[in-house]
């Protein structure tokens, strides 16, 4: 236990020390936190008023966070799945990342479920009256702590024994992985069975939601993981390779043919049959009673999707700025798509017929912007952390500050700091 916390407090102390680039950083995502904190703050004190949420529309942007969140965190088993079933050692190390990176997004969507409860104080209460097992939102909160939980263990794991220069046992590892690739589809399925299994809710009311769900996921989830191991490439000592680059490539754009696939087939069966509970689907994709406040959303979001998919297709997309390129729009596309374009038609029109717009306010904003860079900062010093131990430049016995590209910086002299 004495070695544990040694590691923890070297860890710690690692986290803060970079270059001028790295704590620009850092206080940028912290500054946003803050404001998004302030206007927590104002919404607590003034209750859910502050956003642009109404009785008619009782979820917005905070709920389609979560959404896509969820599907992010799920994402890590596409890391996995080939790791450990496939054996590709080229992804190997890339699980970690991908772990960590479910770390984030899991925490980011218990954030964004508290500041949706007006009265998160009152959550005891909630939680002592959980009807289980019929409760689709107990089985929601158990998949998504016991993910945290494994995503927590597996890469604390491998980064303590590589910090102890060790071979992890595969009794501690191999066990928990395959539980979490049951548990990353469980954790977006249940996900998807809270709203399909409203039954007032006719836009919701598809077999298909949950397939979806996972389609996206798994399409949104590896495209913000490229991106992110370019920066980690870039700005620091790590050197990923680009066959792992490619195959994340190769994995978003099935991923991605399946999501439109399945998209296509909500498009017919809502619009080919044109029966009554149609209404819901007009509003969000051509307008309905002169209301279209999400049209230009959803359009933007299906040229976004489309573009991406067919330059990702193409062999233009083996370079890796085009990669980047490609998984920027695809990552927003889907947000769109996937957040403001299924949370909100969900309610328009309402079960009396009414059409009730929701926009988000700035307050409201200001939060989910919190939210995002909270995770962001956590992300970064987890991979701050993790950098260096993978590579060997901080172990038990050994903490090297060579190299200042390791400290988001270019060639900074950092040999004048001591931590031994």
């Amino acid at each position: 236990m004495k070695a544990y916390l040694k590691f923890l407090y070297r860890c710690f102390k690692r986290s803060f020390v970079g270059g001028w680039k790295y704590h620009l950083w850092l206080g940028f995502l912290f500054t946003i936190a803050l404001v998004g904190l302030n206007a927590y703050c104002r919404q607590y004190v003034y209750g859910l008023g502050t956003t642009g949420m109404t009785d008619q529309v009782s979820w917005g942007v905070y709920i389609a966070n979560f959404t896509f969140l969820v599907g992010v965190a799920a994402s890590a088993v596409m890391l996995v799945i080939p790791v450990y079933i496939y054996k590709r050692e080229e992804l190997h190390h890339l699980v970690i990342f991908g772990e960590l990176l479910a770390v984030s997004a899991i925490i980011m969507c218990l954030l964004f479920i508290v500041v949706d409860l007006g009265r998160p104080d009152q959550m005891h209460h909630m939680m002592l009256r959980f009807h289980f097992p019929v409760s689709i939102l107990t089985w929601d909160v158990i998949a998504l702590n016991g993910y945290l939980l494994l995503n927590l263990h597996i890469p604390g794991y491998l980064i303590y024994c590589a910090y102890n220069k060790r071979k992890p046992h595969k009794n501690f590892v191999v066990p928990f992985v395959f539980i979490a690739i049951a548990w990353a589809i469980s954790i977006h399925t249940v996900t998807a069975f809270l709203y399909s299994g409203l039954g007032a809710r006719p836009f919701w009311n598809s077999a298909v939601i949950a397939p979806r769900f996972l389609a996206s996921a798994f399409a949104a989830g590896p495209a913000l993981l490229i991106i992110t191991l370019q920066m980690i490439r870039h700005f620091t000592h790590w050197k990923v390779e680009r066959q792992a680059l490619l195959t994340l490539r190769s994995i978003v754009t099935v991923a991605m043919f399946i999501n439109m696939f399945l998209l296509g087939s909500e498009w017919f069966t809502e619009f080919y049959t044109d029966s009554v509970h149609v209404a819901s689907a007009k509003y969000l994709y051509l307008g309905l009673d002169g209301k279209s406040a999400l049209v230009p959303w959803i359009r933007t979001s299906f040229i976004l999707n489309m573009v991406a998919l067919i330059v990702l297709v193409l062999p233009i997309s083996r370079r890796l700025r085009v990669l980047n390129v490609a998984c920027s729009m695809l990552f927003i596309g889907i947000w769109i798509e996937k957040g403001m374009g299924l949370i909100i038609p969900g309610f328009i029109p309402t079960p009396l017929g009414e059409i009730v717009e929701y926009t988000p306010t700035l307050n409201e904003t200001l939060v989910s912007l919190g939210i995002w860079a909270t995770g962001f900062l956590i992300y970064t010093i987890l991979v701050r952390i993790t950098v260096p131990v993978l590579s060997g430049r901080l172990t038990v016995d050994a903490d090297s500050f060579d190299g200042g590209r390791l400290d988001f910086a270019k060639e900074e002299d950092l040999t004048a700091i001591n931590y031994q």
